[in-house]
């Protein structure tokens, strides 16, 4: 039986076209995400941290076929970017543009094309696309029932989760969702974020937790016992994610607002 095709629409997303001779080699050094083997119509997972390796945009860029890319990022964030990149210009020879197309989501996803490319932080998400008609029998649905999704595989959106400046990226689990390239070369932030992997230096992890009743608040504290184990980040009814020390999600039990919670942990982490 084949199973129902969903799409939305993402508001909360929008675009910029990053072109011109220099912009592979421009934006290779900014991200975190390999560049320069991009392929028109690929779509990578990527940051752009600040120097002292916090994360401050997450993205998605997808090769186009006029030699550039187009950067998918939060809508209420993209003009920071773009002053950003432009900062960071000096004289490279790209052109950094807002384009004014709709960012769309399908779930399941049959397989990779040109106009819908697999969400490359997880196959289970979906796929990604822009400006595109949606797939033949697929039912809209609202961006609420994507991010269901999104929660049902214990997935962080960086953009809800992840205040500017606040969180390391691989807390957020860029490393477990194709978002970093360690074998790339140099980047913005690259040094604290290398010898966080490197290391094992990571003491806390962003994961879903599940419980009972109507959402927790944002930033509401999780105990483990009567010890303090993280924090409530976004969520619906029944599920959110949390930024949680990882020594303290084993052990006592867990609450918050004196509501049980357990952490369900998803299949990507592996033994992390």
């Amino acid at each position: 039986m084949t199973s129902q095709i969903f799409f939305a629409q993402l508001e909360s997303r929008a675009l910029v076209q990053v072109s011109g001779p220099d912009w592979r080699d421009f934006l290779q050094g900014l991200l975190t995400q390999d560049v320069e083997t991009l392929a028109p119509g690929e779509t990578r997972f990527a940051g752009l941290l600040a120097p002292q390796g916090k994360l401050l945009f997450d993205l998605f860029l997808t090769g186009t076929e006029d030699d550039g890319c187009l950067i998918d990022v939060a809508a209420e964030r993209r003009d920071a970017l773009i002053q950003r990149l432009t900062i960071y210009r000096l004289r490279a020879k790209v052109e950094i543009k807002p384009v004014d197309t709709a960012v769309l989501a399908v779930w399941p996803a049959a397989g990779p094309s040109t106009e819908w490319p697999i969400d490359p932080r997880l196959d289970e998400l979906g796929a990604r696309g822009y400006g595109v008609a949606p797939p033949a029998g697929a039912v809209g649905a609202d961006e609420a029932a994507y991010h269901r999704h999104r929660l049902s595989l214990g997935v962080p959106d960086p953009d809800r989760d992840c205040p500017a400046d606040t969180t390391y990226p691989i807390e957020a689990n860029f490393d477990l969702l194709n978002g970093i390239d360690f074998q790339k070369g140099c980047f913005v932030g690259q040094e604290t974020t290398s010898r966080m992997k490197r290391r094992g230096m990571i003491k806390n992890r962003m994961l879903p937790i599940v419980f009972d009743g109507e959402a927790l608040s944002f930033g509401a504290e999780v105990l483990a016992g009567d010890r303090r184990a993280g924090e409530v980040l976004s969520g619906q009814d029944g599920r959110a994610m949390a930024l949680l020390r990882l020594d303290r999600t084993q052990g006592a039990p867990l609450s918050v607002d004196g509501r049980a919670v357990s952490v369900e942990r998803p299949g990507y982490l592996g033994e992390t």
